[in-house]
């Protein structure tokens, strides 16, 4: 994204515009004190009138450039957080979930600290799709995700890893622990159908469980959470 409105003006540039429009020829000096005049260096015999006029325009000057300053490192931090962001859901993307794998991964090796993460795969998805549409489809996932969103503490994260696959990382949760919360947030999003205008479609999900071992490699703890998911589906399958 690109951001723009900044001023790309140099700040010495915007200062010696200020002096020269006031008609001040005076030598510039870097002394710290507190007030406009010491910082530019004037004597109280350079502070004509024009000098304290451009002296209050060029203070004017500084204060919009912090403001606009202030106003472009919001605006940056609105970009990172959309960067992270999954395009459809209310998830973080692949890139950002591995991201935060990552760190928890290291806060466990440091620490010692328990974490897990739970891959999920929605069974029968593309039925969804071809019965009802892929708006409908949409509509799913969007569902998917708020009710895992809605079932998590605020230091766990919820991942789309692309298609029907979401993620979800245990923040201080071992593997029984990580199991047990992955049946409950399975439960939440069977436990009721989504809606399509009049047609309404029930969700079924498959999930694996993975414990991050301490500087984990977030790639491979996933890979083998996903590899549980599927011995759990075929599993479930064959029963």
């Amino acid at each position: 994204m690109k951001i723009t409105g900044a001023r790309t003006e140099p700040f010495a540039a915007i200062r010696k515009r200020a002096l020269v429009r006031a008609g001040a020829q005076v030598a510039v000096r870097e002394v710290s004190a507190p007030d406009s005049a010491a910082f530019l260096g004037l004597s109280e015999t350079d502070l004509t009138p024009k000098v304290i006029e451009a002296l209050q325009t060029l203070m004017t000057e500084i204060e919009d450039l912090r403001s606009e300053v202030s106003a472009l490192k919001l605006r940056l931090n609105e970009a990172q957080n959309l960067a992270d962001m999954d395009a459809l859901t209310p998830a973080l993307n692949r890139r950002a979930f591995l991201r935060e794998m990552k760190r928890v991964a290291a806060f466990a090796q440091r620490y010692g600290s328990p974490a897990s993460v739970v891959f999920f795969d929605l069974d029968g998805f593309k039925w969804v799709n071809d019965r009802f549409g892929h708006a409908a489809g949409d509509q799913a996932l969007k569902a998917v995700a708020k009710r895992l969103l809605n079932n998590v503490r605020e230091s766990d994260i919820v991942g789309r890893m692309g298609g029907d696959e979401f993620a979800v990382l245990l923040a201080q949760a071992d593997r029984e622990t990580a199991l047990t919360k992955a049946r409950a947030l399975a439960d939440a999003v069977m436990g009721a159908p989504v809606e399509f205008g009049e047609w309404s479609a029930p969700l079924h999900i498959s999930y694996g469980v993975r414990e991050i071992e301490p500087g984990a490699d977030p790639e491979v703890a996933l890979a083998e959470a996903d590899a549980a998911m599927f011995l759990r589906k075929r599993k479930t399958a064959v029963a």
